[in-house]
């Protein structure tokens, strides 16, 4: 499987890890969007795309992020157990599930270096100009 297009769409906020989002297609043919690329404690890194985890409340059924002290649905107090646990380093990644994701370490190692590289690039192009096609 190969890249075959990689768009940026940089984020550039100051003070903000997240730095761009990227859509990529594999073969011509698939196509993964929302991948971030985030300035991490070690450097830059891509993220792939995630979404919360939601929970359902008792009384209604209505799923609720968790984190939630009340249902967006009908108002009632939802269990202690829907909340984050404290002191947990790894609360923020237990609340997202990743949509797609690399099996191999190989694989992913490809998607990081084909993206940071297109990012590089598009960092460097003045604002408002685009990257000759490829």
């Amino acid at each position: 499987m190969e890249i075959t297009e990689v768009r940026i769409s940089l984020k550039e906020k100051e003070r903000s890890r997240l730095k761009a989002f990227t859509t990529i297609t594999f073969d011509n043919c698939f196509v993964v969007r929302d991948i971030k690329v985030i300035d991490g404690s070690k450097g830059l890194f891509v993220a792939m795309p995630s979404k919360k985890i939601r929970v359902p409340c008792l009384q209604c059924n209505f799923r609720n992020e968790i984190g939630s002290k009340y249902c967006g649905q009908c108002g009632a107090r939802l269990e202690t157990a829907l909340e984050p646990r404290t002191g947990d380093e790894n609360v923020r990644q237990e609340e997202h599930r990743d949509i797609a994701h690399p099996i191999t370490m190989e694989f992913r190692n490809y998607i990081q270096n084909k993206v940071l590289e297109v990012y590089e690039k598009e960092k460097k192009v003045p604002q408002g100009e685009a990257l000759p096609a490829a």
